[in-house]
């Protein structure tokens, strides 16, 4: 038997797995991605750390990085994704999921790394935590859809010179302390989740579902005729199918006229909004925006194609 079988330096001791444990979840997943527009062109990456058992994001993380290639920047999502687990409990066990099947198989060992800036962050990710504790997965992009919309969220703000911003939650994704004793009782009033029917569920999802997981609500659930994004505390539902009634939708006639999101700053309300004209929508009221609701009251009217209007307001 060899000293190395006899002694695992990586091992911890009892005391060690009660520190690691109040440090935090002894097992954590990254997700990570990166892209650049041109190849090498403007690149940004995003990362995330979510609890494997509840599935709740704990952490995110995204940076424009400049002109470098698309694969550096998904390097630069996986490295950034490490140190965040670091900073959670640098002694858990990570598993990380990518859609870049050259960082997950070259990371694996399986392949080599001939690129020398790949080589240099590859050595910087080994370096972050213990690679005995990290294993790595190849996930279809569809399943990799928090860490893609981090990183064009990192691009889209570099590109426009402003910082990155962490999105603020959604309503259902904020935490709610327990109230005290003599606090009054939360209202039974509360919105639920709001329906909408549509004629197009895949044009909805594209356009409404876009600017939703992006206004912080996450796709919650899906059906053969409808999908539902937000959490168990609010959510929105598109539903289409055959009960579904002949005709288009009016938002002038009587009855809902459109949904108003708080989107941030100024800032961040234009950027999101020069973003959704490459997913369905269009701009309304473009001879008085963004002040089209009066003088003191900065936002975005948007219309996509099925009708539906929505409103970006700027804090």
């Amino acid at each position: 038997m060899t000293h190395q079988q006899l002694f695992d330096p990586y091992a911890l001791d009892e005391s060690e797995h009660d520190q690691a444990a109040a440090e935090g979840p002894a097992r954590l997943v990254v997700e990570a991605d990166g892209g650049s527009r041109g190849n090498p062109g403007h690149a940004g990456y995003g990362a995330l750390v979510r609890d494997p058992e509840t599935g709740r994001i704990l952490v995110e993380k995204a940076a424009y990085i400049g002109k470098a290639s698309n694969n550096v920047a998904e390097y630069s999502g996986l490295v950034s994704g490490l140190e965040l687990a670091r900073e959670i409990n640098p002694r858990a066990s990570v598993h990380v999921k990518m859609d870049s099947k050259l960082v997950v198989e070259q990371m694996s060992g399986r392949w080599q790394i001939k690129h020398a800036d790949m080589k240099v962050l590859a050595a910087k990710a080994r370096k972050v935590l213990d690679p005995r504790r990290v294993t790595y997965e190849w996930i279809p992009r569809e399943r990799n859809k928090d860490a893609d919309r981090l990183s064009n969220e990192a691009m889209d703000a570099g590109m426009a010179g402003v910082p990155w911003k962490p999105r603020a939650p959604a309503q259902g994704q904020q935490s709610t302390p327990t109230p005290a004793a003599d606090e009054a009782p939360r209202p039974a009033g509360r919105l639920h989740h709001v329906e909408v029917w549509t004629r197009d569920l895949p044009a909805a999802e594209a356009s409404l579902g876009w600017l939703l997981e992006r206004l912080g609500f996450p796709r919650k659930e899906s059906w053969e005729d409808g999908v539902s994004f937000g959490s168990d505390e609010f959510y929105i539902v598109f539903e289409s199918g055959p009960d579904v009634a002949a005709g288009g939708h009016e938002r002038r006639r009587p009855g809902v006229n459109h949904l108003a999101f708080r989107g941030g700053s100024r800032d961040a309300v234009d950027l999101l909004a020069r973003r959704a004209a490459s997913h369905g929508w269009s701009l309304l009221f473009q001879d008085r925006h963004p002040f089209a609701g009066g003088t003191d009251h900065y936002a975005a009217y948007l219309e996509n194609a099925e009708g539906f209007e929505v409103e970006l307001v700027a804090d």
